[in-house]
């Protein structure tokens, strides 16, 4: 019986000892995943969900803003003839609620999340390139002017790629106003506005008000991604705070804040660029370029005019900025990528 004792005890061991295998295995599988999770795809990935989730909450500001922005433009052009009422930001939101329907609000919302799908992921995905570049691994903060340029090359380029998206917006946005005017309709769907612009323009003309459009993005993002990037670092080092909501949060306002003030003036030269009627070859029947259109906007209604549009503009864009920013960096953590 003792020989059987010591004949089965060395058959024990092997169990024991082959346990700790699957433990390794899974701790080597961690690293996969957090290479995954901070890899280029993802970042494009989770850029443009957080961008589509802040798009959604803020639309109705951005709608609104962009009717401000034409009513001037529409006094100066109609010869004595004007229906269109000068309203404030709050009196404008729910004029277009009573007067159009509340879903109104959200009308053109389709091509602006078209437009995410390329500026978003864009604009995030190259201005991280660019600052890895810079630093050793993109944690470390980056000098003012370093970080300055990446967001305005990142914005630009974005911008640029997305503009036929951004086109069709603008003019979807504002055909509800034109019905209320008795005003026939130019267009009906994204699709529509897509293909009569081809058709009058050409492919070229999907990128008309592209030069506004991007020297507008390259502000907003020197202002957005730079102030954001800079601020957060910022607050980090010098408050010893950890990567927390409360530092998400105070470094979001303050990007959306000095991006308003830097995009306001692009923003309405590129809206008026983008909402004029054009011939039939599709050049422009009010603005020559965005140059003309400064100097025709300052001369007949003033300096003041290139901020028409401001209050709603930066309170859409402190919003969306925080919307954007928790909603990036929330995703982030929860599939294990390291702080933007």
């Amino acid at each position: 019986m003792a020989a059987k004792t010591d004949e089965s005890s060395p058959a024990v061991a092997p169990s024991k000892s082959s346990s700790p295998a699957p433990t390794s295995g899974r701790h080597q599988l961690r690293p996969v995943k957090f290479d995954y999770a901070d890899s280029f795809a993802c970042t494009y990935i989770v850029s443009v969900v957080a961008a589509s989730i802040a798009e959604l909450a803020t639309y109705p500001l951005d709608l609104t803003k962009t009717r401000l922005q034409i009513q001037g433009e529409g006094a100066a052009h109609s010869a004595g003839k004007s229906n269109m009422q000068y309203r404030g930001m709050v009196a404008t939101a729910f004029g277009i609620a009573r007067e159009e329907g509340a879903l109104k609000l959200w009308q053109g919302v389709t091509p602006a999340l078209y437009r995410h799908v390329v500026y978003s992921g864009v604009r995030i995905c190259s201005y991280d390139l660019m600052r890895k570049e810079f630093t050793q691994n993109g944690t470390q903060a980056l000098p003012v002017w370093k970080s300055a340029l990446c967001g305005v090359t990142a914005g630009a380029v974005a911008q640029w790629l997305a503009s036929p998206a951004d086109l069709v917006k603008v003019q979807i946005q504002m055909e509800g106003r034109r019905r209320l005017m008795g005003e026939p309709p130019r267009v009906h769907s994204a699709g529509h506005a897509f293909r009569q612009i081809v058709q009058r323009g050409g492919i070229k003309g999907l990128w008309k008000g592209s030069i506004p459009n991007v020297q507008r993005a390259a502000l907003v993002n020197l202002g957005d991604l730079t102030t954001y990037d800079t601020i957060k670092h910022l607050i980090m080092d010098r408050l010893q705070m950890p990567d927390c909501h409360t530092v998400h949060v105070l470094a979001s306002v303050c990007a959306g804040f000095v991006a308003a003030i830097m995009g306001t003036p692009a923003d309405v030269v590129k809206t008026r660029i983008m909402n004029q009627p054009t011939d039939e070859n599709g050049r422009g029947l009010l603005y020559r370029g965005s140059v003309d259109c400064l100097r025709q906007t300052v001369s007949k209604e003033g300096f003041v005019a290139l901020y028409k549009g401001f209050l709603p503009c930066w309170i859409r864009m402190a919003p969306w900025s925080l919307t954007f920013w928790l909603s990036f960096e929330q995703i982030r953590k929860m599939i294990g990528a390291s702080g933007y």
